[in-house]
């Protein structure tokens, strides 16, 4: 212990006497690790971190399995086979106690809140009585839903605030509980304000307002049969485990339970071919999985990113202790001496080695404080890049878990680089050491450098490879042709339903609202849809297509957005046959549709076919529409994904459209036509919301967010990597240089030229160079595909990025070659011979 004190000493006495070494090795290490905390904390709370809730181990998430269904199914993103019906919930709450403490049901939902006169659509979720009590969430304020304020259906106009809703549109006001807000039209008395750390069992999603299921109705205008309605899915589910029980025994337990309910619903579904009954009863299986971390529709998405993103910074933290080995070696190179004498006076290797670990351990703390500071920076840059709207599931707090993560790889990272000198002079040449008269190096640890830097740029190839792979894929994804002119045009939703308009009167109200858009200055022509384009979602469904027979395997969905007669126009999707829609496709003509061009290639093989041939929405034998024309086909969710199968119905011919997303193609910059658009709608209604007002470019830039974060972070990390490893080089050859200044010397003297002496240390450096690459390009391409799934028009081994990336390291490598090899060039014989 005494040897450790003493040991310790030493090195804060030589880490004093070194200041720059210090400071350099110190924001090396700190940029890496910094780096590392604040993409782990993204990571950990993405995918490892459980919900802030009472015992989360004890959570489950239920899922039926079986293909077969009839009815209605929406499942948020998180599969078909996790939603569940209101009456199903029900069954399993009342009638699975042996096996639950309890079952909470849960679903998004949009809704429009009215407070002192200002209107805006917020998000909603939608939960059972039982929501709170059985996840352990305490009030910040007032109290929350319980299972009396689920009971009489539209009886309980009751709502809970989250914490974030109450700070930023609120003011963290504490009276605000037992006020009245207004949701769709309907007032609801405020009786809580969330927890801070809780945002939602499912892990994403940023709710605004908790509603319980009873209102319904008044939440989703029009949704109120889903609380009876066996055939409608639309929710998710829940469980708490009792205490010691586990998911597969309570498969086990509940199986037979829900082989007799989906018993009870087959029978209700009438007589159904052997096969639909085969999956919907005898395969269907209760699932339970793990639940700690909620439910999440977001986190796949987010995965793969997360853990490419992590990937780099690991990557920038190995150069970064490869650099700053490189650092320790030049030193230790410079303290041979010093330690042969110690050896000579008897100190065995071991406690050698312990005075250089120490000093590396030292460093290692130090680089990890400062990453401390770096990180929390670096995190909300991140942070803010992935919220929408401002708000975020991502925490920017630093928590005892990225502490431990910080300590850990900053301990890690300081054993690793501090174990080159360690071997560097663990058995010195004692007497050659003591007889030098300069600082001079053996030629074993000159050639430990040069693998070193060697290796700090194959490092550096395989990130800049990564890192031009995912800027390649973002530049090719923003000059994807998507079939729609995006160039001055502007998009904004609306939902009267929302705003507390009956059903009646929204048609009125939405022909309103397009003449008055028509009206403004400057706009051009004005789309509208139910169905958003390019906003990551869909509105599909089946049809039916007079003559033509499906195969048995043919599962094919189309979309069916409902679209105003000049939405093409509006658009820029050009007819490839027949005609748009006009004017007077209203309800007293035919009805008649528009298809696009995949639409007609799937079911008719051209266009021209398709004009004239009539179908069905779903599966009905009534063949009611009319295809009269067919669309260019455009992309619609996304610009990865190829435009889909898509039959439009006019607007004036559909039943029921509740919401629209308008579009304004403007003859000035459109960010001009924003303040005209809300004054426009605050004459039609000062009560009507209007929400994501933006231009399309912004909007496929939201869709965008995952790509353009690693974008950002690949440029970031792949500029750190390039610095680091052109100081690494200009270390090397720095050094060598200064080593070899009597050969050098005498080559002048013998007659060698100046340029001669700058060609050798020239070819020292791209020898390095050239090394590290001929290693790393290999690698890079087999690595590659673990990314291939997140690259867009470019493949691992594209070879411009690989020819890019070389030419890259090569400046690089030339550009740290110059100082060193004018410095060579630049040696007097005489003043060399004499120095030795």
């Amino acid at each position: 212990m005494n040897s450790l004190t003493q040991d310790l000493r030493f090195s804060l006495r030589q880490i004093r006497r070194s200041p720059g070494f210090m400071v350099a090795a110190v924001l090396t290490l700190a940029l890496g690790v910094g780096a590392n905390t604040a993409i782990f904390s993204l990571l950990d709370q993405a995918l490892l971190r459980s919900l802030p809730v009472r015992a989360p181990e004890q959570l489950v998430v239920l899922s039926g399995t079986g293909k077969a269904w009839e009815g209605h199914s929406s499942d948020h993103g998180g599969g078909s086979e996790q939603s569940f019906s209101y009456p199903m919930y029900r069954d399993l709450q009342d009638k699975g106690t042996a096996v639950f403490d309890g079952l909470i049901a849960t679903s998004p939902a949009g809704v429009g809140v009215t407070r002192h006169g200002v209107s805006e659509l917020v998000d909603a979720e939608i939960v059972s009585g039982n929501y709170f009590s059985v996840l352990g969430v305490s009030a910040a304020e007032g109290r929350l839903l319980t299972a009396s304020d689920d009971t009489t259906p539209g009886g309980n106009p009751v709502v809970v605030v989250s914490y974030h809703y109450w700070q930023t549109h609120m003011g963290s006001d504490a009276g605000v509980v037992g006020q009245t807000i207004s949701i769709n039209g309907s007032p609801y008395q405020v009786i809580g304000v969330s927890a801070p750390a809780f945002q939602s069992a499912i892990w994403g999603q940023i709710p605004d307002v908790f509603v319980p299921m009873s209102m319904l109705d008044q939440v989703m205008p029009g949704k109120g049969t889903r609380l009876q309605d066996h055939k409608d899915r639309w929710m998710d589910i829940l469980g708490r485990l009792k205490p010691g029980e586990t998911p597969e025994r309570a498969e086990v337990a509940m199986a037979p339970l829900w082989h007799a309910l989906r018993a009870e619903e087959l029978k209700a579904l009438g007589t159904q071919p052997q096969r639909f009954v085969d999956e919907y009863l005898t395969r269907s299986r209760l699932e339970m999985t793990p639940g700690a971390r909620g439910v999440s529709y977001a986190r796949e998405s987010l995965q793969k990113p997360l853990l490419a993103v992590m990937g780099m910074a690991f990557l920038v933290l190995l150069i970064a202790a490869v650099n700053v080995a490189s650092l320790l070696l030049v030193r230790s190179a410079a303290r041979v001496r010093e330690f042969s004498l110690r050896y000579a006076l008897g100190a065995n290797a071991r406690r050698v080695v312990q005075q250089l670990l120490i000093e590396g351990v030292l460093i290692g703390i130090a680089g990890g404080v400062a990453g401390l500071l770096i990180a929390p920076l670096c995190l909300r840059v991140l942070v803010q890049r992935l919220s929408t709207d401002g708000a975020s599931a991502f925490s920017t707090t630093l928590d005892t878990r990225l502490l431990l993560f910080n300590f850990v790889v900053a301990l890690a990272v300081s054993l690793l680089f501090s174990f080159a000198p360690a071997v560097q002079l663990l058995r010195p040449n004692i007497v050659n050491s003591l007889k030098q008269q300069t600082t001079t190096a053996a030629g074993g640890t000159l050639s430990f450098r040069h693998v070193i830097v060697s290796l700090q740029v194959g490092l550096s190839v395989l990130l800049l490879v990564g890192s031009s792979l995912f800027v390649r894929t973002m530049q090719n994804l923003r000059r994807v042709d998507t079939g729609i002119n995006t160039s001055h045009l502007i998009t904004f939703h609306i939902d009267p339903l929302l705003s507390g308009y009956a059903k009646e009167k929204i048609p009125a109200l939405q022909q309103q609202v397009l003449d008055a858009m028509a009206a403004l200055p400057g706009v051009q022509s004005v789309a509208a849809t139910n169905d958003a384009e390019l906003a990551d979602n869909g509105h599909s469904g089946n049809v039916t297509v007079e003559g033509y027979t499906a195969p048995a395997e043919d599962d094919f969905d189309v979309e069916v957005p409902t679209v105003n007669a000049g939405f093409f126009h509006g658009m820029q999707e050009p007819m490839l046959a027949g005609r748009s829609f006009s004017e007077d496709d209203d309800a007293s003509h035919p009805i008649v549709v528009v298809v696009n061009e995949s639409f007609a290639k799937h079911y008719f093989t051209n266009a021209a076919a398709a004009l004239g041939r009539r179908v069905a929405f779903g599966g009905g034998n009534k063949l009611d529409y009319v295809i009269v024309g067919v669309s260019r086909d455009a992309k619609h969710a996304n610009v990865r994904d190829a435009a889909p199968p898509t039959m439009f119905r006019a607007l004036k011919q559909a039943k029921s459209v509740d919401e629209l997303y308008l579009y304004l193609r403007t003859t000035t910059p459109p960010e001009q036509s924003f303040g005209m658009v809300r004054q426009a709608m605050k004459q039609i209604d000062a009560g009507l919301a209007v929400d994501s007002l933006r231009t399309m470019d912004e909007q496929i830039d939201t869709t965008l967010k995952n790509e353009r974060l690693i974008e950002l972070l690949a440029i970031s990390f792949g500029l750190l990597a390039t610095a680091l490893a052109g100081i690494g080089l200009y270390g090397v050859l720095a050094y060598s240089t200064a080593q070899r200044t009597r050969e050098i010397g005498i080559r002048i003297a013998l007659g060698s030229s100046r340029m001669g002496v700058s060609r050798m240390v020239l070819l020292d450096v791209f020898r390095l160079a050239a090394v590290g690459v001929a290693v790393a390009i290999p690698c890079s391409i087999l690595l590659g595909r673990l990314l291939q799934s997140q690259l867009f028009g470019v493949s691992t081994a594209d070879p411009i990025t690989l020819f890019a990336v070389v030419l890259l390291i090569a400046v690089v490598a030339l550009l740290a070659a110059v100082i060193p090899a004018r410095r060579a060039s630049s040696v007097d014989p005489t003043t060399a011979l004499r120095a030795e």
